[in-house]
């Protein structure tokens, strides 16, 4: 007799060249990933090469009951590190079954943008630092933290080592070596301030692939921390009080902050930044105010500010940035749960081809 694990590891690749595509979009609420899965005929390589599908957009609050069909358009793959072999992970966006983007559709936006000439000429990289909380599943208490206490006070936990200071490290190195398998760059982990709170870095990227590759990644996360049975939480502020929130810094570079000279640019870049800061502000997340109080390494949410290795300002320029004269700088006022799309989107939008 099978064991139920003998069969969701069941390798079908002697049986049969059919595979399984994980169709993945995000749902009405702007953080929901919804996904179901599809048999094909065979491997796929290329999007261009996947069906479009469909899906019920009255279930995922995207559109009313009476005309609920939303057309999923393929965008990425990525392998499939839960069924592996062959089968895959699709990215998609969502359409009208006349073909104009539905109003959530982030990711059709911001190919525009980078699509753009001035942009595509740019070459823009971002690396994004997703942070996270783990939490008990039935009482949404971080894991590690006594049922209705407290931990002692942060300052150990930060790359933390031990059985006090690090909570839920499998479910982290699980994701972080599934991503590597999926073909997302992830570039690294680490345990944050707050215990529970965990970190991955994806980058560096190129341009909509970040945004591609992200939510791919949360989308593992998801999956992963659903097989652990602990709730998984992109909240800004998850516990109030003494305790950091939860932030996604994107780090940003042109080419032409990556030349030579590029630290003017850099300059020129931040000061943009600082003329649109309501607006920027308005996209990165919400419940970003709860986040944003000027302490716990962030800045005042109604002031921009920025510094050379300062992390208490809105914008950080690196010392090496600063030393070598160019290369790049990290805006830390996005919220865990921003949209990547819009955040990346936004930033060469405003950087590259906003004229003040």
């Amino acid at each position: 007799m099978s064991l139920l694990s003998d069969l969701v590891n069941l390798d079908l690749s002697d049986s049969t060249e059919k595979i399984i595509a994980e169709y993945i979009w995000i749902g009405g609420s702007g953080l929901d990933i919804r996904s179901k899965a599809r048999t094909l005929s065979g491997p796929v390589s290329d999007p261009s090469e996947l069906p479009k599908w469909n899906y019920d957009g009255s279930s995922t609050g995207q559109a009313p009951g009476k005309d609920s069909e939303v057309i999923l358009h393929p965008q990425a793959i990525f392998r499939d590190p839960f069924r592996r072999g062959n089968n895959i992970l699709v990215v998609c966006d969502a359409y009208t079954p006349a073909g104009e983007p539905i109003p959530t559709n982030k990711r059709h936006a911001a190919a525009k943008i980078f699509n753009h000439p001035e942009v595509a000429a740019e070459v823009p990289w971002y690396g994004i630092e997703q942070e996270y909380t783990l939490l008990q599943k039935d009482i949404k208490w971080p894991i590690g933290w006594p049922i209705g206490g407290f931990p002692g006070p942060q300052g150990p936990y930060y790359c933390g080592v031990g059985v006090d200071k690090a909570f839920g490290r499998d479910i982290v190195d699980a994701h972080y070596k599934a991503c590597l398998y999926a073909g997302v760059n992830i570039s690294g982990i680490n345990g944050e301030v707050m215990p529970g709170q965990w970190e991955f870095q994806v980058g560096p990227s190129v341009g909509i692939s970040a945004g591609d590759e992200l939510w791919v990644a949360r989308y593992i996360l998801e999956r992963i921390t659903e097989i652990a049975g602990v709730a998984l939480s992109f909240d800004p502020k998850p516990i109030q009080g003494d305790w950091n929130g939860a932030g996604a810094h994107t780090n940003y570079s042109t080419k032409s902050m990556r030349n030579e000279g590029g630290y003017e640019v850099i300059k020129k870049a931040i000061q943009k930044l600082e003329y649109r800061h309501e607006k920027h502000i308005a996209a990165y997340g919400e419940g970003n105010e709860r986040r944003l109080t000027g302490r716990h390494e962030t800045a005042d949410i109604n002031t921009f500010s920025w510094g050379v290795a300062n992390r208490g300002a809105s914008v950080r320029v690196g010392r090496d940035t600063e030393k070598e004269g160019k290369g790049y700088f990290e805006d830390r006022r996005p919220a865990s749960n921003m949209d990547p799309y819009v955040v990346t989107s936004m930033i060469a939008e405003t950087t590259i081809l906003w004229k003040p």
